[in-house]
C-alpha cells in the first residue's frame, strides 16, 4: 500500500515538475514517505491507546516529544513493523507509566539529568536517508536540542506537583531513546551518517 501511494504521488510530481533533479525527487520521495508514515502510525497509535484508556497521555507525550524531534531528530525503523513496536514502546508504554505510576521526585530529576546529559552529547541524530552534513546546522540543532531539553528539565523540577510535569518526562525520555547510539546498533542502523560524506559547509 505504501510503495503504491509513493508511485502514484512521484508519478504526478515528476508530470508537474520534470525540471526536478533526481537529488530533489529523492529528498520530495524522502518526506512523503515519512509522512504517510507519520499518519498511518499516529492513527494506529492513537486507536490503540484509546482501546487502552490511555489516550490523553500519549497524546500529550507525543506533543512535548515531537517539539525536541524537530531538533534533536533520531533513527528511522528500517520496517514498518519495527516502527510499530518502538512507537507501541515509547508512547503507549510511557502513557500506561504516566497514568498510573507515581515516580519519586528526587528519582525523576535524576533521570532527567541523565537524558539531558545525552542529549548535550548525542544529539542530533541523523539518519542514513538524511545525514546531516552541514556543519552549521548541526551546531544549530544541539543548541536548539539543549536550550528545548533545559527548558523541559527545569519545568520539571519546578512544578513537580503539577501532573503535566509527567508528560514533559517521558518526552525527554523517548526522545534520549530515539537518538542513542545503543538504539540505533539495536536495530543495525548506522549512526553518525554524516561523518561518511565530505562536508562541503564546514
Amino acid at each position: 500500500m505504501k510503495r503504491k501511494f509513493l508511485n502514484f504521488s512521484m508519478k504526478k510530481i515528476k508530470e508537474k515538475y520534470p525540471e526536478y533533479t533526481e537529488d530533489k525527487l529523492e529528498e520530495i520521495e524522502y518526506g512523503i514517505e515519512s509522512l504517510y508514515i507519520l499518519f498511518t502510525k499516529t492513527i494506529v497509535i492513537f486507536f490503540l491507546s484509546y482501546l487502552l484508556g490511555v489516550i490523553k497521555e500519549v497524546f500529550i507525550i507525543l506533543i512535548f516529544y515531537n517539539i525536541l524531534r524537530m531538533t534533536c531528530f533520531g533513527l528511522h525503523a528500517k520496517t514498518s513493523f519495527q516502527c510499530y513496536i518502538i512507537s507501541g514502546v515509547l508512547f503507549i508504554g510511557a502513557g500506561f507509566l504516566c497514568k498510573y505510576i507515581n515516580i519519586n521526585y528526587y528519582l525523576k530529576i535524576i533521570i532527567s539529568l541523565l537524558c539531558l546529559i545525552n542529549i548535550i552529547i548525542f544529539a542530533p541524530a541523523d539518519t542514513y536517508k538524511r545525514p546531516l552534513i552541514n556543519n552549521k546546522k548541526r551546531r544549530k540543532y544541539k543548541i536548539l536540542s539543549i536550550i528545548i531539553s533545559l527548558i523541559y528539565f527545569t519545568l520539571i523540577i519546578l512544578f513537580h506537583n503539577y501532573g503535566w510535569n509527567n508528560y514533559l518526562f517521558f518526552g525527554l525520555i523517548d526522545i534520549t531513546v530515539v537518538i542513542h547510539p545503543f538504539t540505533y546498533w539495536m536495530f543495525q542502523l548506522p549512526y553518525n551518517n554524516y561523518k561518511t560524506y565530505v562536508d562541503k559547509y564546514y
